[in-house]
């Protein structure tokens, strides 16, 4: 009777062992659409659908078990630089188109299946769908976000630690949000303390929305503007994420300093060619303060691009207070902490110098 008891017993232990083990190799999160999702916690094969979603697993160190991408990651890598210091992801198999018209669609059900994914990340979608979407499949679908469109959002940060207690990444995600925090303070920390009235007024124009734009594309809550408390104009007509001025307002502001987004620079080019009366009223251009910075909106938001795009931000309006840094440098410390590879190079050989004189010629 002991000796059955003591089987009993033993057989009783071993069902908790091993139903603690099962538990062990489950891991629960709630993703960025509220939903709780169980997903294995020895999940190797991912993928990652929509915009801004692959750019996070890259931030995280998991680029090795991305299994397929979509085709729109395959297309013009060069404003993308997760893309150009991994090209080996362009390589991989296809899951779908992708692109922004992908957005909180059912994406190609048998190229998702064919790569045999654990988990399947995917930003903007509506939680409904992600749940259709994870019973058709059979498969953990995990929503991520970057947050507002075409604008550096700190909802990005939760996204990030959602990512990374799926992939047991949560120190990788720690150490990318204090990097982006702390160069975000001391961005601010350097221009502390400027009077309003000693700082030159600003306009960014050429930002790409919705495809390339023109000059008048600018932006009232743009992040490098933000992060140097530079004098935005735009500000002062509307707090939108975006926003399309005209001519006649641009020479009304008769701005300082001009910024122009590389990726919309050759219409400022062809625009200046057609009337080049508009632009020579402007100080900016007479006065040689028009600069060029690079493009961080592709895809959604590239945060290391945004980040450098500060600095040089910051050193042209505050030379004296930017004056220890050097920004290919800067540039490729950025690029090699959030990507693991110096992108400068890469990056100036699409747009040029960054912080660079506007060539009209």
């Amino acid at each position: 009777m002991k000796r059955l008891s003591f089987v009993l017993f033993g057989a009783f232990l071993g069902l908790l062992l091993v139903q603690g083990a099962v538990y062990a190799e489950r891991v629960t999160v709630c993703d960025m659409g509220k939903r709780t999702v169980e997903i294995s916690s020895s999940a190797q094969r991912i993928i990652c659908l929509s915009p801004g979603t692959l750019r996070q697993i890259v931030y995280l160190g998991a680029s090795d078990r991305v299994v397929g991408v979509e085709e729109f990651e395959k297309t013009r890598p060069s404003g993308r630089p997760y893309i150009l210091a991994h090209p080996e992801l362009t390589k991989l198999p296809t899951i779908g188109p992708g692109g922004p018209g992908s957005i909180n669609k059912e994406p190609d059900l048998e190229a998702v299946l064919s790569v045999r994914p654990d988990v399947i990340f995917i930003s903007y979608m509506e939680p409904s769908n992600a749940d259709a979407l994870q019973k058709k499949l059979g498969i953990p679908v995990v929503i991520l976000s970057h947050g507002r469109f075409a604008s550096f959002d700190a909802l990005m940060y939760d996204s990030l630690r959602v990512a990374g207690k799926v992939l047991n990444a949560e120190q990788q995600a720690e150490k990318v949000i204090s990097y982006i925090e702390n160069a975000r303070k001391d961005l601010q920390s350097r221009t502390e303390g400027i009077a309003e009235n000693q700082k030159p007024t600003v306009y960014i124009g050429a930002l790409g929305y919705k495809g390339i734009q023109g000059i008048e594309s600018t932006d009232p809550s743009y992040t490098p503007l933000d992060w140097v408390r530079a004098k935005n104009l735009a500000k002062t007509v509307s707090q939108k994420d975006h926003l399309f001025t005209d001519k006649e307002k641009l020479l009304s502001w008769n701005p300082d300093i001009i910024f122009i987004d590389a990726g919309g620079l050759s219409l400022v080019k062809q625009d200046f060619q057609k009337k080049p009366e508009f632009y020579k009223e402007l100080r900016a251009f007479r006065e040689n303060k028009v600069f060029v910075v690079y493009p961080f909106n592709y895809y959604v938001t590239n945060i290391s691009t945004a980040v450098a795009d500060a600095y040089a931000i910051g050193k042209i309006l505050y030379p004296d207070r930017f004056a220890d840094v050097d920004i290919q440098a800067k540039s490729d410390e950025i690029y090699g902490f959030l990507y693991g590879k110096p992108l400068y190079k890469a990056m100036e050989e699409s747009y040029g110098p960054l912080g660079s004189l506007l060539q009209l010629n």
